[in-house]
Parts: C-alpha cells; structure tokens; sequence
C-alpha cells in the first residue's frame, strides 16, 4: 500500500484436525501464556509447554521472545543479566534469592558466581557445580573454573575437573590440559605437542593457555621454533599484531620490540639500511614483507623481488611471502594473482592461501592450474563440497576419460538437494533439485521424551523471556554436546518441531539440520509469515522463494534480530536503508523505532531487494552480494572478465558475503521446490557475471 505504513493484522490460518505441525506452510495468532509462576511452575515440574496451552497444535506468528510474561521474576531475570553485563556482583547475590525454585535459577545461579569467581573458594565452586550436575550452567562454569586454574598453575585441580568437563571444546583448556599433563609428568611432552600445535596456530587471539604450552614445548624441543614463527606470519598478514609479537616473545623477549617495529611499518623497516645486517633479521623481514603484502601486494612485490631479500631469506620464508602476496592480490581480483602464487611454487602454505589460488585460476579460466592448487589444498580441505566440485570441473576440462570418471564419481559424492554446490554437482550429473520425502514425524513418545528434558525447557523459557542468546546456548548445548555426539536423529526431529511449534524458528532450522539420514525440509525451510511474504513479494516482482531464501540466511525468522551493525527485523535492514526504502516508497511518517516491525520489514525489505534487482539486470547474485555489502562493492567486483555466475560468486573477496550468497541462491532453490512443488536448477538462477553492458541504463547511483 502506497503512501501510507500498513496496520498490522497478524495473518490466521486453522490446520487439519489430525494433522501434526512438522512444515508450518500456514501461520496462526499468537497464544497468550499464562504469565508467572504458572507459566514456570509447569517447566519445573517437567510438564511440556503445550500442556498449559489450549488443546490442538498452535504455532504463533511470531517468536515467543515476542511475548514476554510480565511478572517479577522475569523482570528480576533481565535485571540480573543487566548486573551480569555490567559486573556487579554485589546486585547479583542480592537478587538470587528472589529466583529460588524458578526455573532459571541454575542461569542466576551462574552469573552470581561467575561475577565473583576469581573470589570465590574451591568449596563454591564445586557446591555450585554439585547443586546444577548435568545443565549447561555447570559445564559453563567449570570451562570458566578451568581457564583459571590454568592460569593459576593449579595442574591438580585442573586436571581432576577436566576429566568432568563434557563440552571440551575450548582450545585454551586443552592448552593448559597438555601442559598440566606435562608439569605432573603425566604425559610426555612429545605426546601433546601435535594438539597444542594446532590449538595454537587456530587460534585467532592471543591465547595465555597455549602460548604457555608451547613456550614449554618449545624449551624442552618437542614444539620447533618455526611453530611461533609460522604463528608469527599467519597474525601478521590478517593484521593481528598482538598475536604474532606474543609468538615471537616466547622465542625471546628482545626480539618482540623489533618485530612490533616491523609490523607497526614494514615498508621503512625494510628501508632501514641496517635491517638486512641485524641478528634474526630473516624472520622478522619475513614478517615486514607479509604484513606489507596485506596493505599493498604490489609493493610488497617489488620489496620481495629485491636481490638483499632473495639472498638472505630461504626458500620455505621466499615462498610465505609469495603465498602472501598473491592471496591479497588474488582478494583485489588482480590479473597477476597467479604469477605471484608461481613463485610460491608446491610449497606447503596455508589451506586459506591456496584456496585464493584456487580461485585465482578459476577466474583466470585456468583449468589445469586450478587442479593444481586444489592438489596443495589439506586432504580433509579437498574434501569439502566447494573443492570438490572445482575439482571435478577441472578434472572434466582435461578432455581424458579417466579423469570425467574420476570428475563424475566426485560428482556423486557430493551431490544433494541442499548446499550451493551439493546441488550444482547433482545438475551436473542431470538431476534437478528435488525434495526427499519427509520422514515420519515424531511420535507422541518421542515427543514428550523431548519435552520433558529440563536444559531444553530452559532454553524456550529464557528465549521467551528475552534471555535468546543464554538460552540458545543452552538448547544447543542440549541437542549437540551434552551427549556424546549429540541427540539421535529421532530426538532432533522431535526437539525441532517443538521449537517449531514455539516458534522459535532458528531452533527449529539448526536442531533439523543436524540430522543426516532423516531430512525434513519441512523444518528446515518453513515459511513463517507466508500470508505477508508471498503477497508483499508477488506485488513488488520478488520470486518469494528468493526473498524467503534471504530471510532465512539474514534472520532464521526471528522478528527481533538485531546485527552488530544496526540491522534489524526479519530482512535485516539497516537504517540508513531502512530510510531511504520509506522515502523512495512515498511512506509518510517513518518511524525509525517500527524496523523491526514485521510487515514493515518485509514491506521495505522486498521493495529495497527489488530495486537491488532491477540495478543489476536482474541477478540474483549480484543483487544478493549487494545486500549484504552494498552496491558499491558488488559493481566493483563485476568489473574484469566475464565469468559464470558460479565462478564469479567464488571469487567474492568477503568471506562473509561469498557465504552469504551461495547460501541465499540454494535457500532460493529449495523454496522455489518447496513452495511450487516441481524440481528446481540453481543453474537457472546463476547466469554469468561481468561488466555492465554498455546498452544497460546507468546504475541508480541513489541505492545505499
């Protein structure tokens, strides 16, 4: 409706008698809960929710963090996270009494202690610990009990809770696991340092557990030098200085303040005329050419070329920084990419360096360098779909029989309804996209064994009452940690159609994807709000598979998402966007706050992907690219050769766009199956990509 906002009448629909809610096609209005204690008395006592519900499936059209029960304890619940934020413990303890016997007591409970841990004694801790045995709360606070004690150097105690830890999946425990093995002879320093190796050269901060582990490590010689230094180049070139000078000061203390200079300003530490006659100068000017390769491929180029340089660095230091280069030359979609990665030769670098080299061929059409890199890649990298379908492809491009048999049995591996190139390698092998048949839906045991499971209760409760990160953490941790490879499929089907059932979308989504032989796309592709999606699509000239593809990647259905950077509601609209969509629209009275509004979002965000749409000739890639980075950057990334829309996707330079697009373009692909009930080609919806035709009207250089 032109000129004026909509007035929100939440969409009805009534299923079947009989029929079980499993693919949520139609949405229902809201059911008000009964609010305080009843509400929580039910959780405590084991009940299923639906059991203080009016009889009959209901699903709300909207998530349940959407109706908030407004008594004192929820708003002491919010009161106390506020205390948590803000580290005041002594609000925390004057509160916890107040949640006695509430269900998220063991929640409270958590962030009372945790905001004194460092205080509290080994009695409080395990009292604690002993009291919620077996929630998420307890292992929560014992991974936080751990990391202190590691730092504390107590190995005795941190050995015996370790051995209780059931996530353990915190790479700075391990760290310190390996080296209490070690200081209580234990364990031979030999037999962690593969583990310790890798946690460390993983991690992405600069870490005390594992620094200290290899420190010892490397004292004692199980762990070589070149482990800190090949920690050293991986910080210095994704611009994490803090990380590699750590690395460096565990070889020795004097040479961390040379190789901060390095790092702070290679090109005149390079210039320095008494760099190349300085102790340890090889791998700190390694260090200088990476980190300049970052700001400036060209001149670190240049730098790496100089005769002092080739001279005084070896082969395995030349071929980093190559590596280096050419994989930031390779993100800039340079044509000398690939030159730059021929002087790195075979060498063992990275698997993300190698995969840009992958990519620099791809996009310079270069089949048998493209089977090459792809060979450089880790075996466990080359196996994953992406690698495996470009090495397919290259494989095919040879023209020799054997390798379109070993191209077609990759192929076969691969191939699937779901993922981007699961199911461009089913097309290939000339299957459209088609949907598995749904499994059977969980049985009335299944679903109370589920329901009655107190961490899962929990989790709903928290997200309803606006505590969704806590509680999603904890729902996780119920359905993939606390057992041993997580929930068996059964129970995953049963946990997810009760999240669908709460509404609790992104739930619903995550818990049925875990599975692997019982598929229901039901539950990972529903269609929440489909009375107000399809229509405000079909007015605008949105496929609504397209625009349910792309909530489902921004928002998994949740109305009150909200970004780091602002974006907020079911299409994640910025403000900026937000305002510009309502002006251009001709919407009176735009209210920044009414965003996150659903048929508001949904409204300006079709009418924004439309005009996205239309400002790139109707490519869904590129308008795809455009929402999540903007215009600006997906006009950029077309110019260059014209590449299949496959190829071009692939060499997005943002990892968190080229994900974003190949995710919302097979989303597409499913619901286009799910909402027209025929099979599909992701292939139709690629094309090819290249510079703007010059007979193409001018771009709408308004589009934020």
């Amino acid at each position: 409706m032109q000129g004026q906002f909509p007035q929100r009448t939440p969409p009805t629909a009534t299923p079947r008698a009989g029929t079980p809610v499993r693919c949520l096609w139609r949405i229902l209005p809201p059911v008000r809960r009964a609010a305080g204690w009843l509400a929580t008395a039910s959780l405590a006592s084991g009940l299923a929710w639906g059991q203080s519900l009016p009889s009959g499936p209901r699903v709300e059209s909207a998530p349940a963090s959407a109706a908030m029960p407004d008594d004192a304890a929820s708003r002491t619940l919010l009161e106390m996270r506020a205390a948590f934020q803000r580290g005041d413990a002594a609000r925390l303890a004057q509160r916890l009494a107040q949640l006695q016997g509430h269900p998220l007591e063991p929640l409270a409970a958590y962030w009372t202690l945790r905001a004194r841990l460092e205080q509290a004694t080994t009695e409080e801790i395990r009292a604690f610990l002993a009291r919620w045995s077996g929630t998420y709360w307890e292992d929560r606070l014992r991974n936080d009990w751990l990391l202190q004690l590691g730092a504390r150097g107590d190995w005795a105690t941190l050995l015996a809770e370790a051995a209780a830890f059931r996530m353990a999946d915190d790479p700075e425990v391990r760290c310190w696991v390996a080296l209490a093995r070690i200081e209580r002879a234990d364990a031979a320093p030999e037999a962690v340092a593969s583990t310790v190796r890798d946690d460390w050269l993983g991690q992405r901060q600069a870490g005390a557990g594992c620094a200290a582990a290899a420190r010892r490590l490397i004292a004692v010689g199980a762990l070589p030098a070149e482990a800190a230094w090949q920690r050293a180049r991986l910080a210095a070139e994704a611009g994490r200085s803090a990380v590699a000078i750590q690395a460096v000061a565990l070889l020795d203390p004097a040479w961390a303040a040379l190789a901060e200079r390095a790092l702070q300003q290679p090109q005149r530490y390079l210039d320095d005329k008494f760099t190349a006659v300085r102790h340890r100068t090889k791998e700190v000017v390694t260090l200088a050419l990476i980190r300049l390769a970052a700001a400036d491929p060209e001149a670190a180029a240049r730098e790496a070329s100089h005769l002092r340089w080739r001279a005084q660095l070896t082969a395995e230091e030349q071929a980093w920084v190559w590596g280096a280069i050419g994989k930031r030359a390779a993100q800039r979609l340079s044509d000398q990419a690939l030159a730059y990665f021929q002087h790195a030769g075979n060498a063992a670098l990275p698997d993300e360096w190698r995969e840009w080299h992958a990519r620099a061929a791809l996009r310079a059409g270069h089949w048998a360098e493209v089977r090459r890199a792809i060979a450089l890649l880790s075996p466990a990298k080359q196996a994953e779909p992406g690698w495996a379908y470009w090495q397919a492809r290259a494989l095919q491009a040879s023209g020799d029989l054997a390798d379109a048999e070993r191209a077609r049995g990759l192929l076969q591996r691969i191939a699937g309804p779901e993922g981007f190139y699961e199911q461009l390698a089913a097309e290939a092998l000339g299957q459209p996209v088609t949907l598995p048949p749904a499994p059977p839906p969980p049985s009335a045991e299944e679903r109370a064994a589920v329901r009655a499971q107190p961490g899962l209760q929990r989790a709903l409760l928290a997200i309803e009452l606006g505590l969704r990160s806590e509680g999603v953490r904890e729902w996780h941790y119920e359905v993939a940690l606390h057992t041993p490879g997580g929930l068996p499929e059964r129970a995953l089907l049963a946990a997810a159609q009760w999240a669908c059932e709460r509404a609790v979308w992104d739930r619903c989504i995550n818990t049925s994807a875990r599975t692997r032989t019982l598929v229901d796309i039901g539950q990972r592709y529903p269609t929440p709000w489909r009375e107000l999606v399809v229509p405000r699509a079909h007015a605008v000239g949105l496929d609504p598979a397209y625009v349910y593809g792309l909530i489902r990647q921004e928002s998994r259905f949740v109305t009150d998402a909200r970004s780091h950077v602002g974006a907020a509601g079911l299409m994640q609209l910025m403000p900026a966007t937000a305002r510009w969509t309502a002006r251009k629209l001709g919407l009176d009275g735009f209210e920044p706050t009414r965003v996150a509004d659903p048929e508001l979002n949904v409204q300006l965000g079709t009418a924004y992907l439309k005009f996205a749409l239309d400002d790139f000739e109707g490519s869904m890639a590129l308008a795809a690219a455009a929402y999540n980075a903007g215009p600006g950057r997906a006009r950029q990334w077309r110019q260059g050769p014209v590449l299949e829309a496959a190829v071009w996707i692939e060499n997005i330079p943002f990892e968190e766009t080229r994900d974003y697009v190949k995710r919302v373009l097979s989303n597409t692909t499913v619901y286009a199956a799910v909402l027209s009930g025929q099979p599909q080609r992701l292939g139709d919806r690629l094309g090819r990509i290249g510079p703007r035709l010059a007979t193409a009207r001018a771009p709408d250089s308004e589009l934020p």
